[in-house]
């Protein structure tokens, strides 16, 4: 995906249509309009009254969307974009920040560098719980976090 692509990801809502059946959309700016976007790519998905998506599986989407969405926010110089897009099997997330740094002990358990504050709970949790991180630098500064997190339809074992 380009950065321009990525930095200008809009949300849309499953269930919310303006005129014609064109999607409602609002910028992701927040943990918690990551969250709903994220929801709603998940529902339109997994339809909740047909096919729901495991609980577990949704609330492990939820989590790390609002960790990797706070930690640009705090800690990477802000938002510079958001995309989630549903598969068949689960929901690939991409998070942009104007942050060249990468999060401490994204590259193994090695200590941070000298002088530096480790962080909190929340990259730990995201390298728990999602899948194929990866990390890319971007041209013109700035960082994307992009994971994949699997989403098992309810009823399917864990």
């Amino acid at each position: 995906m380009r950065e321009d692509e990525l930095a200008s990801a809009r949300p849309t809502r499953a269930r919310a249509r303006a005129r014609h059946g064109a999607p409602v959309q609002a910028p992701v700016t927040t943990a918690a309009a990551a969250r709903a976007h994220a929801r709603a790519v998940a529902e339109a998905g997994w339809d909740p009254a047909t096919r729901p998506a495991h609980e577990t599986d949704m609330i492990d989407l939820l989590l790390v969307v609002s960790e990797l969405v706070t930690n640009a926010l705090r800690h990477g110089g802000g938002l510079a974009g958001f995309e989630a897009v549903s598969g068949p099997d689960g929901i690939r997330l991409a998070v942009r920040d104007h942050s060249d740094e990468v999060p401490s002990g994204a590259c193994g358990p090695a200590p941070p560098p000298s002088g530096r504050a480790t962080g909190g709970y929340g990259w730990p949790l995201v390298l728990r719980l999602a899948r194929e991180v990866d990390i890319e630098k971007e041209p013109a500064g700035g960082k994307t976090i992009r994971v994949f997190m699997p989403v098992r339809t309810a009823g399917e074992p864990l």
